[in-house]
Formats: C-alpha cells, structure tokens, sequence
C-alpha cells in the first residue's frame, strides 16, 4: 500500500475487510463484532464514560454494529455510527433491523477525517480503527470540532513500541497499510489538538489474553482445516509480535475543554 495515499473504501473491502474476512473476525470476537474482546471489553470501556442517558455518541468506524447495539441497549444513549467499509455497513445495517434499534442508532458510510456535525457529540467512541489513517492530526482535530463542550473522547487503537522494530513485524505494518505510533506519541497529539485530562494506557497484557483464549474459540470453529490453520497462525503471530514490545494495545481518554 502506498502510504502517502489515504487510506481507501476499495483498499478495506477488497483486502482486511472482504465479506469472508469479516464473518471470521466476527466468529472469532463474536456476535456482531470485530474487535478484541468483543462484548465484554465494550460493556466496560462504555461503562467508563458515565454518559447519561441520551447522550449522542459518535462511533468512528462502527463495524458490524456491536459496540453502538451495547450502547443503545445496555446504556440508553444515542448513536451515529460510521465507516469506511461498505461490506461492514450491508452486515451492520441488516443487523440493525434484526435488533429494532433503529429508532437509537443511524449507520452510514462516512470518512471520520470529513465530519461535519461541529459541537454535537457528547462522546467519540472508537475501537481499533484509526490505525487505518496516515494524518492523525487532521483527525484527531476532527474529533476534537465534532464535540460539545465537555465531551468525552475514548478509543481503543494498534500502537506500537519504539523503532527499529523487528523485520517480521515491519513488513505486517506494510502489509496491512497500517500508521502505527507509540502511546507516548499518540498522547502527545492528542493534548496538541487541545484535549484535557489526556489519559493513556498500555493494555497489551489484556490483549494477550485475549488473544491466547482466541485460540480456543479458533480450534472449535465449524472451519476448512487449511482456513482453521490460518487463522490459528495469524493469531500466534500476534501474540509473537505482543509479546516481543513491538505490537502494543492502547487505549486513550480525553475530554474537551469546557
């Protein structure tokens, strides 16, 4: 992928985010997600934000729906949700049907460095999502214009330890188009759009075990042997990349000024 270039709807669906690829992420972190952790790690990083009933949240890059399906259900807020990838958005909005929330949540298609709803959201909620995007400052800047004042910004995001990095985990990072930066250096930008009370926390030992309970759900998957063996293979490969400091799991809070 070239990396002076943004990163593109047809790049996600046609690569990381092909329909198949998608359903097996979703088997894996289970119903309605595609993210580490799945509902129970949602249900705890939401419950962190103490946001009162009908509060309005942003979810950068919704996926298949399932943190914005907790956040309706479980906490009674309201929620726009949006991604980059059709393929996600086809699968999230039929579930949105499935689940009746259409009356608390609106999915579109949508490019987080391009919202235009200044001062309107309460709180942005992301999960592993702005790996994807090469101009953090532009986006963190976006983040920062769609809140009202006081709002809250929580995010999940693929981090990593300082360079020189291992050969094997340069060539992933290339593979996959990610931006990648250490949690000190994301802070660092996130304090420079002018968010306050800037928090950050290395939670690569979670991810971990995550990952390694993963591996169980993997074996007892209804798979092809050779999809099966794949699957179990990338997993052990990121806990390989976890373990050695290169690949690290952050999560981010902040909130703008009042």
């Amino acid at each position: 992928m070239n990396h002076s270039n943004q990163v593109t709807q047809e790049f996600l669906d046609s690569a990381q985010y092909a329909t198949a690829s998608i359903l097996r992420y979703e088997a894996v972190y289970g119903e309605d997600f595609v993210s580490p952790g799945g509902r129970e790690i949602t249900i705890e990083l939401v419950g962190r934000m103490k946001l009162a009933p009908e509060s309005r949240v942003l979810d950068v890059g919704c996926g298949l729906g399932g943190s914005a399906f907790v956040m309706a259900r479980d906490f009674n807020l309201r929620v726009d949700g949006i991604d980059l990838s059709k393929n996600m958005l086809a699968i999230a909005n039929e579930k949105l049907a499935a689940h009746g929330l259409s009356e608390r949540i609106n999915f579109k298609w949508g490019d987080c460095l391009e919202l235009d709803r200044p001062g309107y959201y309460d709180a942005i909620y992301s999960r592993d999502v702005f790996l994807h995007i090469e101009d953090k400052t532009r986006l963190i800047s976006a983040l920062y214009a769609s809140l009202r004042p006081g709002g809250q910004l929580l995010f999940t995001d693929y981090c990593c330890g300082k360079k020189p990095w291992s050969e094997p985990f340069s060539a992933y990072v290339d593979d996959r188009g990610y931006i990648l930066h250490t949690l000190p250096d994301y802070a660092e930008l996130i304090s420079k759009a002018g968010f306050e009370q800037v928090e950050y926390q290395d939670i690569t030992d979670r991810f971990i075990s995550i990952l390694q309970s993963d591996l169980n759900k993997i074996a007892a998957l209804d798979l092809v042997d050779m999809d099966r063996a794949n699957l179990e293979q990338s997993w052990r490969d990121k806990v390989v990349r976890a373990k050695s400091g290169d690949q690290r799991w952050g999560m981010f809070s902040a909130v703008k000024g009042s």
